[in-house]
């Protein structure tokens, strides 16, 4: 791997992963690279991983503080939730094992917008940063860092760590260096000046991260894989969400509130999610662009079908298939994306100029357009909101979709009050499900529910909320938004007794 490493001071900092674990300690803040499964230290953290698990054998404490990105992979994430190694977790998370420790109360989980996380570390609020752990695709003769399939905060980690150790991961394409855009040019108030970015495509950094040399205690020479999980084939209830989605798109372009080639769009994770995107290959519109946080199957299928020109996002979030069929073909996708730093990526004063059509998931939403994005029965963590509160209240229209039934139907995702609420009303623009379409621009709220009750609702659950909201209107203490209140969350508590909110 001397191309890899090729800067001749730091090959002498090469060494085992189990040593360069070492340097990681109780009680310790480690930032770890990784966003949506790609980028993330597989070798470091396995190595703590056992570790940790040594030490409590032992009789001895050891657990630490891990900031990342996002989510990463089982290496990282599941491996230290298992060995019951994370103290505190953020900002999100979707690793199966940490989140049942999280509901559990074993692991504190911070829960944070993505643009947050590298200005609220360097203006101090998090505390000091002792380690980062960063996977790079390999370093140069001059000691700057080329970075992986992520970059996720992984500038901010360098900058702030008191110390810095590197995976350089050969299964990672060397062709990915020139594909980034490392922008250095932030501050902190009152310091901080306009970003240079007007458009999606536009460059206004650097190819490469920098790195204080004399930081660098340890380098861990890898040749492993992504982990990311297969997309699913789109379904009839995705096909039907994308179709009426599509359908609102081409409405928007005819009456003139958006361009033949759309507005940037930003498109949140999951099946749903990328059935849209793939279903844009049919669609009538061209030279698409994306500002978004991740790219997915769907846009690389846009690319390679001549309807997507540029994709800017902040990490690869590809189905195995997709990673093996970028990581082959770099040097032909490389000048067709751009990854950047997510305080860029997710920065919502550019996602306002640039007018991005913001397109996220959701675990609930009620008749008003409320959105519960994160919390399962209003307690119980899923993932977290990752970028969808960036886009959504700064977006050109933000749209939200969803299945209008889950559990087989046991759980309706239209409710009468959301349990828990990441999105208010007034940054929903436009809910989705497969039984139709709610743009609820410029509409009241008692318009809003009627609207939502009639397009969003399964039929199933359509007359009771009609009847809720029928009752609402006379017995609610004013009539705005009108509530039930004994009555508004109890569709939830019969769900928690019974494992259904339809009535016995």
């Amino acid at each position: 791997m001397a191309d890899r490493v090729a800067n001749p001071g730091l090959r002498s900092k090469i060494c085992s992963a189990e040593h360069a674990a070492s340097f990681i300690r109780h009680g310790m803040t480690v930032g770890m690279s990784g966003f949506t499964g790609s980028g993330y230290p597989k070798a470091v953290p396995t190595a703590l991983a056992r570790m940790i698990e040594a030490e409590h054998a032992a009789g001895r404490p050891m657990r630490v503080k891990v900031w990342t990105g996002a989510s990463t992979g089982p290496e990282l994430d599941g491996a230290l939730a298992k060995a019951d190694g994370i103290e505190l977790r953020l900002p999100y998370n979707s690793d199966p094992v940490a989140r049942e420790r999280i509901n559990r109360g074993e692991m504190d989980y911070l829960d944070m917008h993505l643009s947050q996380v590298a200005p609220m570390a360097w203006e101090g609020f998090l505390g000091p940063l002792d380690v980062a752990v960063v996977e790079v695709t390999a370093i140069r003769a001059d000691g700057s860092l080329v970075p992986s399939s992520s970059v996720g905060n992984n500038k901010t980690w360098l900058d702030r760590a008191e110390a810095v150790i590197l995976e350089v991961n050969s299964w990672q394409n060397a062709a990915l260096e020139g594909m980034h855009d490392i922008y250095y040019g932030t501050a902190l108030p009152p310091h901080r000046v306009p970003i240079p970015l007007v458009r999606a495509d536009d460059r206004i950094g650097e190819p490469t991260l920098r790195c204080d040399p004399a930081k660098i205690v340890a380098i861990v020479e890898t040749d492993v894989p992504d982990r990311n999980l297969p997309f699913s084939p789109p379904d009839e209830t995705a096909s039907q969400i994308a179709g009426h989605l599509l359908e609102f798109l081409s409405h928007e372009v005819r009456v003139g509130r958006m361009p033949a080639s759309l507005l940037p769009l930003q498109s949140g994770v999951g099946n749903i999610a990328n059935a849209v995107m793939t279903g844009l290959i049919d669609g009538p519109f061209d030279e698409l662009v994306a500002y978004t946080e991740v790219i997915q199957d769907g846009m690389l299928d846009l690319i390679d079908a001549g309807k997507m020109r540029m994709a800017s996002a902040t990490a690869f979030s590809l189905s195995p298939e997709a990673a093996l069929r970028v990581n082959n073909d770099m040097a032909r996708y490389r000048d067709k994306m751009i990854l950047r730093p997510q305080e860029i990526s997710n920065h919502p004063e550019i996602v306002r100029r640039l007018g991005c059509i913001a397109m996220n998931g959701l675990i609930e939403a009620d008749i008003y357009g409320n959105v519960n994005s994160t919390c399962v029965m209003g307690s119980r963590i899923q993932n977290g909101i990752g970028g969808s509160g960036d886009f959504a209240r700064n977006a050109f229209v933000s749209i939200f979709m969803t299945p209008s039934t889950a559990k087989s139907g046991a759980i309706s995702a239209i409710v009468p009050q959301a349990a828990h609420v990441d999105h208010i009303m007034q940054d929903v623009a436009v809910l989705v499900t497969e039984q139709g379409l709610a743009d609820c621009r410029g509409l009241s709220p008692r318009k809003r529910a009627e609207l939502i009750i009639a397009n969003c609702a399964h039929p199933a659950y359509r007359e009771m909320l009609r009847d809720y909201y029928d009752r609402a209107l006379k017995g609610s203490y004013g009539l705005h938004a009108p509530s039930l209140l004994r009555e508004a969350l109890s569709w939830h508590q019969r769900f928690i007794d019974t494992g259904t909110m339809m009535p016995g």
